[in-house]
């Protein structure tokens, strides 16, 4: 069992790099930390940094999770390999790039990018926000899924994985207590769905909502409450396609004895508020 301890970073190339920072600092509110060879690094918490964008193809996205040794890392890439999911080692100037001591690299079955860092950088400098947005924390990815139950089963086969509730075929997984860390979305093809943002209140939702739809930018969900989790929400696109929410409030496992729900795929399981999302992947 690979035992995965955090989530740390995506990493989406992008058309258009000035374009995606401007977004990421004046729109999402989260901090520049640097630019460097056609990347540039913005973080919304005390992580080195969240997303990672570079110059590059819009349909390459990378996940990354933490495991805490490079023997657990080791460990992960013979398992993965005997499995049968190529494995790449990454390089002294790949490790750079990502800011972490070591890493490997698969794809889950869909075809999506995976990273498995070791000892990725923390900052000593607390986040200092562009706009006052209200961001926490980074703290989930929907990915997308071309078979939900066979992906579902890969992730909880081979790591600390397991299943808090599903809405249809789609499973919203954690490793922690958390809710959910990532959550698999049926989908024609691979990549991150949406990156998700927690903010510290309800008031930022809304904050945010009048700011965003002031300056037209497109919310493609909410404001809502999710019925699986129980949190406060907001979607809305950014460049290059993706979809990036503010939540809130979203519920911690705490109890042993809980026991996952199965929810219908309606808007009703993904909205107890009434709101309709225009998001591909939440439309049956």
């Amino acid at each position: 069992m690979i035992k995965l301890v955090d989530i740390r970073y995506v990493r989406l190339g992008t058309r258009n790099l000035d374009e995606a920072v401007s977004y990421a600092t004046e729109t999402l509110g989260l901090e520049l930390v640097g630019r460097e060879n056609g990347r540039a690094y913005v973080r919304g918490d005390n992580r080195d940094h969240n997303i990672c964008y570079f110059q590059g193809d819009p349909d390459d996205h990378t996940l990354a999770f933490e495991v805490l040794t490079r023997t657990e890392l080791d460990a992960a890439a013979a398992q993965l390999e005997s499995a049968g999911h190529a494995v790449h080692i990454g390089s002294d100037e790949e490790c750079a790039e990502r800011r972490v001591l070591a890493f490997i690299n698969f794809r889950d079955p869909t075809g999506n990018g995976i990273d498995l860092v070791l000892r990725p950088f923390h900052s000593g400098v607390r986040y200092f926000p562009s706009r006052d947005a209200g961001i926490t924390e980074f703290n989930h990815v929907g990915l997308r899924t071309t078979d939900a139950p066979r992906d579902e089963e890969f992730w909880c086969t081979h790591f600390n994985i397991h299943a808090n509730d599903w809405i249809g075929p789609a499973p919203l997984l954690s490793f922690d207590k958390m809710h959910h860390r990532l959550a698999l979305f049926p989908a024609s093809g691979p990549g991150i769905q949406h990156i998700n943002f927690q903010v510290e209140s309800t008031d930022d939702i809304m904050r945010s909502y009048y700011f965003l739809t002031e300056r037209q930018v497109k919310i493609v969900f909410g404001p809502g409450r999710h019925a699986t989790s129980g949190a406060q929400f907001l979607y809305f696109d950014g460049p290059d396609g993706m979809v990036y929410e503010y939540s809130h409030g979203v519920r911690m496992i705490e109890d042993p004895d809980y026991r996952p729900k199965q929810y219908p795929f309606t808007p009703e399981s993904f909205c107890v508020w009434g709101s309709k999302p225009d998001i591909p992947e939440f439309q049956s």
